[in-house]
């Protein structure tokens, strides 16, 4: 069977007219592959066919190698599988194009270690420079004692230096850095935020999440041509994996993402996401959810709720096991979610919302369910980033109201090396809950929190089709009732995240119309070994119908 449009209605402005008739020449055709289309009519194929943006023949050798002419580009995929791009519902696009040439400390497995990183890094920064992201992760350590600025003073002389958990939602400052910000024993903790401090009182370095805005505060803004090049290694880095469009959660600016598109750079679909707290400035332009074209678009804004279980600032309605004096934090902004969700909403934008514990899950749906009850039906999409720790009132309430989980399957097989310290296993049970939210009826977009876990997305793939934890201490699986197939996490990744954005008409299947976004992988995902996964590669990567990434 051959899908198939005839392109002259594009060509106008018009939508996609279905025909028997193909079109006559092509740009790119992809011939002798193994298709998985996602797409219900034609699930399998052989060959595809692009002109322009879009596809617009799907079928076999036979019927598309007419398409051909001689400024056509013939792909041979030698058998090889072919998967619409990957849509990563969660990323910080900025923030992890910086953490490529930042120092890196996620596998720095002692204190020593990290310190000795940051000081080597130091070195190659001129004086005052600022050294900054890092991602390191106190629980590779023995003990796991967090960090302090005494650790990295003496390594870090000329340089303020403030490094961040893998989370976000904690850092460690060094003494310059604080003094810069203006943190002394005698500074409060301010609402939503903890400033750690040692048995004397004084503060240790380590900042949770409010009380690090005032480093935030005094670290230069980097200038619109430094953003320049760490947005081009970004979308560079995501072509390479394969990554086709991101959700961006921001810090973002979306200026930035428009010059290299206006150069022809930009090689990755960006859905920019802003605070939640700046919903006015998009209600007086008068934008709505999605707006823009296919490779850019706005109107999307996130709130938070809550911190993170690694720094101890999710908000439980039970105490962490190994702080029991804590519950964990409901952030400060928090407070103004029913005003803010109100008037977004009520302005046609989308609010997405960041929540990691069960009362910070609670909280957010209920004023989903307020504003769905005050404004009446709409498709407007509400979503919870991360829905980590759910109970089964909490995932029926997902289902009933239509309320997205946005989830990172890698965050399960990082954290269950030591959540059991600050869980018990009532509350385990139900922690990235992925398979109790599809059977329930709720609606799954998959992504990876990028630079917080690697953007590679075979990775979150093996992480939800199996669930061992990276210290391989559950060979069986990590709460193995809650895994996914390969073919459930792959439709969650590219169809589920597409509808997550208001875009499933245009991206996430392979099918005559559809966006010409799709990957060549090395391995065919659906029939090996499970384990295998995670070694798959992309060796060709197509966006707008362009090839963006080639394997040398």
């Amino acid at each position: 069977m051959i899908r198939s449009l005839l392109f002259a209605a594009t060509l106008v402005g018009l939508a996609p007219l279905p025909s028997i008739a193909a079109p006559a020449c092509a740009d790119l055709v992809v011939v002798n592959a193994n298709i998985r289309t996602l797409d219900e009519q034609v699930p399998r194929a052989a060959a595809l066919a692009t002109i322009g943006s879009r596809i617009v023949a799907v079928g076999d050798d036979v019927q598309l190698r007419p398409l051909a002419c001689d400024s056509t580009r013939v792909i041979d995929a030698e058998g090889r599988l072919v998967l619409p791009g990957f849509n990563d519902s969660h990323v910080h696009f900025m923030t992890g194009g910086q953490g490529l040439s930042s120092v890196d400390l996620r596998d720095a497995d002692s204190q020593q270690e990290f310190a000795a990183r940051i000081g080597a890094f130091a070195e190659k920064r001129s004086k005052g420079a600022w050294v900054l992201r890092g991602n390191w992760d106190h629980e590779n350590w023995t003990p796991n004692d967090l960090p302090t600025r005494q650790l990295i003073d003496g390594v870090t002389p000329d340089n303020p230096v403030f490094v961040q958990r893998l989370d976000g939602h904690m850092g460690l400052a060094n003494s310059r850095a604080l003094a810069l910000a203006g943190i002394t024993r005698d500074t409060p903790d301010p609402a939503g935020g903890e400033i750690v401090r040692d048995a004397n009182g004084e503060p240790t370095g380590v900042l949770k999440d409010d009380a690090m805005d005032a480093v935030f505060a005094v670290i230069p803004r980097r200038s619109f041509d430094e953003d320049l090049v760490i947005a081009q290694a970004a979308t560079d880095y995501a072509a390479s994996l394969g990554v086709t469009s991101v959700q961006d959660m921001g810090p973002n600016r979306p200026g930035v993402y428009q010059e290299l598109l206006r150069q022809g750079k930009l090689k990755t679909r960006i859905y920019a996401i802003s605070p939640l707290g700046d919903y006015q400035r998009w209600v007086r332009a008068g934008i709505r959810a999605a707006f823009g074209d296919p490779m850019l678009r706005v109107g999307g804004l996130k709130g938070f709720t809550d911190g993170s279980l690694g720094s101890t600032t999710a908000w439980f309605f039970e105490p962490y096991l190994d702080n029991p004096q804590s519950t964990g934090l409901a952030l400060e902004e928090s407070k103004h979610h029913p005003r803010d969700v109100s008037g977004a909403d009520g302005a046609g934008l989308q609010v997405v919302i960041h929540a990691i514990g069960d009362r910070a899950n609670d909280e957010a749906l209920k004023v989903f369910e307020q504003v769905a009850r005050d404004h009446g039906e709409r498709d407007r999409r509400f979503r919870i980033e991360h829905a980590q720790h759910l109970n089964d009132a909490l995932i029926r309430r997902f289902a009933d109201g239509g309320v997205i989980a946005s989830m990172q399957p890698y965050h399960a097989i990082d954290d269950g090396r030591w959540a059991h310290k600050r869980l018990d296993p009532a509350r385990l049970a139900g922690t990235y809950a992925f398979r109790s939210l599809l059977d329930a009826g709720g609606r799954l977009a998959l992504g990876t929190d990028w630079a917080v876990a690697p953007l590679d997305p075979m990775l979150t793939l093996h992480a939800a089709v199996v669930r061992e934890t990276l210290d391989g201490e559950y060979p069986g699986g990590w709460y193995p009732e809650q895994k996914l197939t390969i073919e459930e996490a792959v439709r969650a990744y590219t169809t589920g995240s597409a509808h997550a954005e208001f875009q499933e008409h245009h991206k996430g299947t392979l099918a005559p119309g559809m966006l010409a976004d799709f990957v060549l992988w090395s391995q065919d995902i659906f029939t090996i070994a499970p384990a295998a996964i995670a070694d798959a590669r992309a060796l060709l990567t197509v966006v707008d119908g362009r090839v963006v990434f080639e394997a040398k």
